[in-house]
C-alpha cells in the first residue's frame, strides 16, 4: 500500500475537525475589534475621571467665590491687609488670620525639617537593622494620630510645660538679642503662635520623614559605596552623593508637610489662643489662622457679610495652598531640567 495514500474515512475526520477548529478560534479581525474596544473603554473611563476631578475643583472654586461676593464687593483688596475683626460692627480683616497661618506653618517648617532629615538620614545609613523597622513603624504612626489628638496633647500637657519651661529659657537667650529679640518678648502664656507651630512640627515630622527615607532608600548602591571607597565620611556621602540623587524627592516631601501645615485645623485651634489682636510681633502671643477662625465662627456666624467674609478666608487660603503647590511644582521641573543638563 502506498504511504501517501489516506483513507476516506480519516480525510472526512480532518475536513470536520479543521472547520470546527475555524468557527471555535476568532480571526484576526474579531480580536484586534474587541482589543481596540478594550482599550477605547478604559482610555474613556480614565479621561472620566480626570475630567470629574477638574470639574469638582472648578466647582469649589466658583461656589467659593460665589459665596464670599459680599464681602469681596465691600473690603476690596484691603481685606487683605486690614487687622480689624468686629462681628457686630460688620468690619472684617484677614491680616490676622493670614499672618497667624503663615507664620506658624514657617515655624513648624523651620522645626521639622532638620529634624526630619535627620530621623530620614539615622534610618537609613546609620540605625542598626534590629532598630530600623520598629522605629520607622513608630514614625508612621505618628502620622496616623488624629489631629484632635494632638491639639487636646497640646492644650492639656505640652503649652503648661512649654510656657513654664521653654519660654522663659527663650526669652532670657533669643530675646535679649536685638532685632529678633522681640520675637521672643512678653508673658510666657503658653499657648500662643510659637506653640502652634511646635505643634504643627510634631504633626508633619512623620510625613516628611517618611518622604525623606523612601528617597533615600532608592539610591544606588554602588554610588555610596563607591563614595565610601575613595575614603568619604558618611556625612560626605550624604551630603554630595544622597542629596544631589534625591533632592527632587526631598523638596516634594517638604511642599507635601507644608501642604498639611497650612491646611490644619483643630491641633492649630486648641493651642493658637484664638484672638484677633495683633499688637506686638512677639511669637509668645496668642493670635489666630484661616482654619482656626473659620473652626471657630463659621457655625455661629450669621447670614450675610460675617458669613461672606469667613467664606473668603476659606478661599483666600485655597489661593495660598495653590500658590505654594504651584511655587514646589515649578522648583521641581527647574530641577529635572537641571539634572537632565548635567547628564
Amino acid at each position: 500500500m502506498d504511504a501517501t495514500a489516506v483513507s476516506p474515512a480519516f480525510s472526512v475526520t480532518s475536513d470536520s475537525a479543521d472547520k470546527t477548529r475555524k468557527q471555535q478560534t476568532p480571526g484576526p479581525n474579531a480580536a484586534g475589534k474587541s482589543n481596540r474596544f478594550g482599550d477605547t473603554l478604559f482610555f474613556n473611563l480614565t479621561r472620566a475621571f480626570a475630567v470629574l476631578t477638574l470639574v469638582t475643583l472648578a466647582g469649589i472654586i466658583i461656589s467659593l467665590f460665589v459665596s464670599a461676593w459680599p464681602s469681596i464687593e465691600k473690603f476690596g483688596l484691603s481685606y487683605l491687609w486690614t487687622a480689624e475683626w468686629n462681628p457686630p460692627m460688620d468690619r472684617f480683616g484677614a491680616l490676622i488670620p493670614i499672618y497667624g497661618t503663615i507664620v506658624t506653618s514657617l515655624i513648624a517648617l523651620i522645626i521639622a525639617v532638620p529634624v526630619s532629615f535627620g530621623i530620614a538620614l539615622f534610618l537609613t545609613e546609620l540605625s542598626p537593622l534590629w532598630l530600623r523597622r520598629p522605629l520607622g513603624t513608630a514614625i508612621e504612626l505618628l502620622a496616623a494620630i488624629p489631629s484632635i489628638v494632638y491639639g487636646m496633647w497640646g492644650l492639656l500637657v505640652f503649652a503648661p510645660l512649654f510656657g513654664e519651661y521653654v519660654q522663659p529659657f527663650l526669652a532670657a537667650t533669643l530675646g535679649k538679642i536685638p532685632v529678633i529679640g522681640n520675637l521672643f518678648s512678653g508673658p510666657s502664656l503658653g499657648i500662643g503662635i510659637l506653640c502652634a507651630g511646635v505643634i504643627l512640627a510634631i504633626m508633619i515630622i512623620p510625613f516628611i520623614a517618611a518622604v525623606m527615607r523612601d528617597v533615600f532608600e532608592v539610591t544606588p548602591s554602588l554610588l555610596k559605596e563607591s563614595a565610601f571607597g575613595l575614603g568619604a565620611t558618611t556625612w560626605e556621602v550624604v551630603w554630595g552623593v544622597v542629596l544631589p540623587y534625591t533632592k527632587v524627592g526631598v523638596v516634594g516631601g517638604i511642599m507635601l508637610g507644608l501642604g498639611r501645615a497650612l491646611g490644619e485645623t483643630m491641633a492649630v485651634t486648641f493651642v493658637i489662643g484664638n484672638t484677633n489682636f495683633l499688637n506686638n510681633a512677639s511669637l509668645f502671643s496668642p493670635g489666630n489662622s484661616i482654619t482656626s477662625a473659620l473652626a471657630n465662627e463659621f457655625q455661629e456666624a450669621s447670614t450675610g457679610l460675617h458669613s461672606a467674609a469667613l467664606i473668603e478666608l476659606g478661599l483666600i487660603l485655597f489661593l495660598i495652598t495653590f500658590i505654594v503647590l504651584s511655587a514646589s511644582k515649578l522648583l521641581l521641573v527647574k530641577l529635572s531640567r537641571h539634572e537632565g543638563a548635567k547628564t
